[in-house]
């Protein structure tokens, strides 16, 4: 019995461990198989994909990723994302991660289509969930990222905001981008948890990113899951001008659901992943 017990106690700390904290991110590896990373959205830790690597984990390798200032992740210096970009990539390239499948979740998913721009041969798909080549374009008319400087108005109003204040926000925010309200209290939880530089300099990084033209150095298969909320209509010219250099791609649009689509439409989900990672 006692053989028995340290046998199983063996198998579980071998199917997840963290493999590596890096200032740029920590990453824990849950299962076995080909290699599929996992790249959380804005202010999100990688709990993010807790009940979607629970069941891909019994075929894949999953590694999933927490990026610094978010979750218990400390704080880097700015610029931030390109720095998690050159880090995640000297993983991927450390740990020989041959032909690995990266999905994102909206910042998540720019980041691993910069990823698969950047070196295209070294990945085997990119699925990204609700994710743009290029954010700013969508938020801003007469887009121009030279302009988007860290020190303007808005992020010095953000820095000072009182966490009351900060929190009312991310209420509003949180009701927007999905449906279920425990899980708008738990994505409320992790805004109010991340570092507040990281939030406001972090955003930033994203906005001033515009992989639209890069979009025709990706020569892998691109899988592309849309939310439709709020008008399927906007959305699909959007997803069509943003990835119009994209060749191989195909786009999937998620009915009735708002930016998480894993918390609105979580069955439409994983068959969509179960399927696209065969």
């Amino acid at each position: 019995m006692k053989k028995v017990f340290l046998l199983v106690v063996a198998s579980l700390l071998v199917s997840v461990q963290l493999v590596r904290a890096n200032p740029a991110f920590s990453v824990t590896v849950v299962g076995k198989g080909e290699p599929v990373l996992f790249f959380p959205g804005f202010a999100c830790p990688g709990e993010l994909w807790q009940e979607t690597v629970a069941e891909l984990s019994k075929m894949y390798e999953c590694h999933v990723f927490t990026f610094a200032g978010f979750g218990n992740v400390p704080a880097i210096e700015k610029p931030w994302l390109p720095k998690i970009k050159e880090e995640v990539m000297a993983y991927v390239q450390q740990k020989q991660l041959h032909k690995a499948t990266l999905v994102g979740h909206s910042l998540g998913g720019t980041l691993a289509l910069w990823m698969a721009a950047t070196k295209s041969d070294l990945f085997k798909k990119v699925i990204a969930v609700d994710a743009l080549p290029c954010n700013g374009a969508v938020m801003m008319p007469n887009y121009n990222a030279d302009a988007i400087t860290y020190d303007n108005p808005y992020s010095r109003q953000m820095l000072q905001q009182d966490s009351a204040s900060f929190r009312a926000a991310a209420v509003q925010q949180a009701a927007f981008m999905m449906k279920p309200q425990h899980r708008q209290q738990q994505v409320v939880n992790w805004m109010m948890q991340a570092d507040r530089n990281t939030y406001v300099y972090g955003y930033i990084d994203l906005l001033k990113l515009d992989l639209r033209k890069d979009m025709a150095n990706i020569s892998m298969p691109v899988v592309i899951l849309a939310a439709t909320n709020p008008s399927k209509q906007v959305v699909e010219k959007t997803y069509n001008e943003q990835y119009a250099l994209l060749a191989n791609k195909q786009i999937f649009y998620a009915d009735q659901s708002a930016h998480f689509i894993m918390y609105d439409q979580p069955e439409w989900m994983m068959q969509q992943l179960k399927q696209n990672l065969q």
